[in-house]
């Protein structure tokens, strides 16, 4: 058997910075963003896909709340998140199959729905700080969604406040040892999409969901954790990962140790909205088994593989 990755795509890169995010700019963005994958796959690796969904949710939100005002009943944040795994899932995989056999290759590529057990005691659970959809809302609206609806609401940036809900890290992916032997037999999986739909086992023993996010750069260390990965690839916004971002002084990096990258966190330098997550992420998967994380931009990911740009984390 080959080498094996997981790739983790951003929700950003689906639906780009001043788009309308409508069905046909998503696939024409998801199209354009293949050719990585295709370049793993010609390079030896058993592949499983990930992704985000910040966007894609946000708008299903929404409509949720458009349609509320109309008497349509809302659907939870669970649900909503293993629509966006359907529809993106559906999204990535048709591109795929379609890039590779304009390549010439023959490669079975199918998307999962993954329930991801968290901790409902979960630290994050007493303090939710994760914001969920677009919607700004005035002090007095913030307070009737909190009566009504029993919505978390929090100021955002002096802009009003927007719904927050809790972002417990995973612990275990219901169908992880499925998702293993469909990678090893040679399938490109597509799973954990938007970190996963939240779960948690109740007092009697069955699954039960909880109006929660997963972070998907977490998600997907967990997930190459537990197909036994060699490389995790988490793409973003940026060529390489700077110290001092956005500074005169700012410094893009070619190589990070776990313990010059852990150094640098702990001094601030990648913020929690932003760097942060990937970074720690790459370090939880580096601690448990993994060889070598790549960070780098979805434009740039050909050119990262044959080393001329990209961040490398390795022990």
């Amino acid at each position: 058997m080959g080498k094996t990755a997981v790739l983790a795509l951003g929700g950003n890169a689906i639906i780009k910075a001043g788009q309308k995010g409508t069905i046909q700019e998503q696939f024409k963005n998801t199209q354009n963003s293949m050719q990585g994958i295709v370049e793993l796959i010609k390079r030896g690796y058993h592949l499983a896909i990930t992704h985000g969904n910040g966007p894609q949710v946000g708008n299903l939100l929404r409509q949720q709340e458009a349609g509320a005002k109309e008497g349509i009943a809302a659907l939870n944040l669970g649900v909503l998140n293993a629509a966006t795994e359907g529809t993106m899932g559906y999204m990535i995989e048709q591109s795929l199959i379609n890039k590779l056999a304009a390549e010439g290759i023959q490669r079975e590529v199918l998307s999962l729905i993954c329930q991801i057990v968290v901790d409902k005691a979960d630290p994050s659970m007493q303090n939710p700080t994760k914001y969920v959809g677009s919607t700004y809302y005035s002090a007095d609206e913030a307070q009737r969604l909190k009566q009504e609806l029993g919505w978390n609401l929090k100021e955002d940036s002096g802009k009003g406040y927007r719904r927050v809900v809790a972002s417990p890290k995973p612990r275990e992916i219901v169908i992880g040892s499925s998702i293993k032997t469909l990678v090893d037999s040679g399938k490109i999986v597509i799973a954990a999409g938007g970190g996963g739909i939240p779960v948690f086992w109740n007092d009697a023993g069955f699954l039960e969901s909880i109006d929660a996010v997963i972070d998907k750069d977490f998600a997907s260390a967990l997930l190459a954790q537990r197909i036994k990965a060699d490389l995790l690839v988490i793409l973003t916004g940026v060529d390489k990962v700077a110290l001092n971002y956005g500074k005169p002084d700012m410094r893009e990096l070619d190589y990070l140790s776990p313990a010059e990258a852990l150094r640098y966190y702990e001094a601030g330098q990648f913020p929690a909205g932003s760097m942060g997550p990937k970074i720690l992420a790459a370090l939880d998967f580096l601690q448990n088994g993994g060889k070598e994380v790549l960070i780098t931009s979805i434009e740039k990911i050909v050119d990262a593989f044959e080393g001329k740009t990209g961040t490398i984390l390795r022990p």
